[in-house]
């Protein structure tokens, strides 16, 4: 079994994990990280230290009234995807362990595009 991270939890609650398959399980957010634990095999875990968390990034559409999923960027440039019913508490809870310019929002599917129109037409 695995050991986990945190002394004190502050939310449990499901989640989908997007590590090439798509893995079900639980998230923890406790004092010391943030650890996914798959309900279907116990070997498939992802612990993040607050330590090692860069930036927090959330996918957010009509107006902040929906976050389908949320990202974990740690500072060796690895990104963890996942998303919950619930991704508000979830942002809330880490929200207490992250700092507030650390969390982002992800650019929308208009953004994406405007940037690579600007980058194709750019003049050297």
């Amino acid at each position: 079994m695995v050991q986990s991270l945190n002394t004190k939890v502050d939310l449990v609650i499901d989640a989908t994990a997007f590590t090439g398959f798509t893995d079900y399980g639980k998230v923890m957010i406790g004092d010391k990280g943030f650890e996914f634990y798959s309900s279907r095999d116990s070997r498939k875990y992802i612990q993040i230290p607050w330590e090692e968390v860069d930036y927090v990034i959330a996918s957010v559409l009509l107006k902040g009234k929906w976050i389908p999923r949320y990202a974990f960027q740690t500072k060796k440039n690895v990104t963890y995807t996942f998303s919950s019913k619930e991704a508000k508490k979830v942002l809330r809870a880490v929200r207490k362990y992250v700092e507030p310019n650390h969390m982002l929002q992800s650019l929308s599917f208009f953004d994406v595009v405007k940037r690579a129109m600007q980058s194709r037409f750019k003049k050297s």
